[in-house]
Formats: C-alpha cells, structure tokens, sequence
C-alpha cells in the first residue's frame, strides 16, 4: 500500500537550536524510488539521473546567485499549465538532496493548489490560507513531512480567487522571515501562481531573493517571456526554465 505522509506537528524549535535542525528534519518513513517516481520526484537512483542531474545544476546556479547565507526563491510559471509546480517541488528536492541543507516548499497559489496532492500529503491540519487568515494559529501544525529527507511543505490550504492583500500582508512576511531565519541551513521555495493574468507573482517576488520563471513548450511565445521577466527586478530574476521540451 503506498505511503500517506502525515503532518509533522513537531515543536518549532528555536533559532537558538539551528544546529539541531538536521536532525529534527530526519525522516522516518522515507519514499522508495518507486514511491518518488509516482510523485513526480527526482531521487538519485539511475533511473531519473537525467531529470535529477538539471534540477542540481539549477540548485546550483541559485546557490552562485544567492551567497553565502540562505535565501527565498520564487518559482512562477509563466502561464498556467507550464509545470511550475513540478519545478518548484524538484528544486525543493534538489536542496534537500544536500545532506548539509534543509528546503521547505510553500505551496502559494491558492487557486490551484497541487503539492499536498502530488506529494499525497494529509493536510488535513490546513495549510498557508488557513495561517493567514487566523492570527492565533500555530506555524507548526502546517508544516508536514513529505517522505523525502530534510524537505517539508507547507500547502496552500483552502482555495481562494483573492489572494494578494493575504500575501502583501505583515504577517505573510513575517512567517517568510521566521521559516527562514530559524534554521540557517534552510531554503525556501514558494510556488507561486502564473505571471500573465495576476498580479500574485509580483506580490510574491518582494518577499523572495530570487525569481526563477518557468515557460511551457508550446504554451508561451518569446514575447509572453519577455513580459513576463519584465514584471520583476532584474537583479532578482535567476532565469527561466523551458519545461515539457520534447
């Protein structure tokens, strides 16, 4: 039967205890390749070496990009349907790849979330709409393990159309600097909604060092990418993914 990951609902260390947090981030029941594979995640066997080979060189480029201390990446297709999602969750597998590295993936976009399915996570605890819209809930219980080492997630919650006043709002970048701050191993990937048709990215991008945007074949033409990497500042803009290429 295959695996359902649960929520880590572990105490929230704090920045005090960073050199402890490889060790809370162990996982106790870890994903088979097989299990991996069925969630459309890269791992290190052969058989997705190709696939998991790209993400670590992106790992690595955002790692030359970002110096020395830890950092915040946005992932944003730039239409929806491009894979975003796919390529956040591959980054975010990428850092974990590191055994000196911890990444916690943020599910943002409210109106098609995808992580805590594709990942086949019980959020049952809620998720990052849930936190936001509650100002006594706790950050720990919307954190969940995922079945692969060192990566958690933290999914979108419950859906809604509206979301840009949430994400501009005090304490969306207050939870951004504490996930981030806490662990000085760790790196955050937010999954964002598209670039063309919402203003949600462009939000998201002042909470995020760098913006990585992703462009599906056949789905956007040069002048949609050229817009779209219009919409962020240049300094953070890391580049842009070609994803589903034949």
């Amino acid at each position: 039967m295959d695996k359902l990951v649960t929520p880590d609902n572990d105490r929230i260390p704090n920045r005090t205890d960073g050199s402890r947090s490889l060790a809370l981030l162990d996982e106790p029941k870890a994903l088979t390749a097989r299990e991996l594979e069925d969630r459309r995640v890269i791992h290190r066997n052969d058989t997705v070496r190709k696939h998991a080979d790209a993400f670590r060189e992106l790992r690595t480029r955002l790692l030359q990009l970002g110096g020395d201390r830890n950092f915040v990446t946005l992932v944003a297709p730039i239409s929806h349907g491009s894979g975003g999602s796919f390529v956040a969750r591959n980054l975010a597998a990428a850092f974990a790849f590191d055994d000196s590295k911890t990444s916690l993936l943020v599910d943002c976009d409210a109106l098609h979330p995808s992580q805590h399915t594709a990942l086949r996570v019980d959020a049952g605890q809620g998720g990052l709409m849930d936190y936001l819209d509650d100002n006594q809930a706790d950050i720990g219980r919307i954190i969940y393990r995922t079945g692969v080492p060192r990566l958690r997630l933290i999914p979108s919650g419950r859906q809604r159309e509206m979301t840009g006043e949430a994400f501009s709002s005090f304490r969306m970048r207050a939870m951004v600097d504490s996930m981030r701050s806490r662990y000085p191993d760790r790196y955050l990937i937010l999954d964002s909604p598209s670039v063309l048709g919402s203003p949600d990215a462009r939000i998201l991008s002042e909470l995020a060092d760098l913006v990585v945007l992703v462009a599906g074949y056949g789905k956007v033409t040069p002048e949609n990418v050229d817009k779209a990497v219009a919409s962020f500042p240049p300094d953070k803009v890391a580049g842009v993914v070609f994803n589903h290429i034949p």
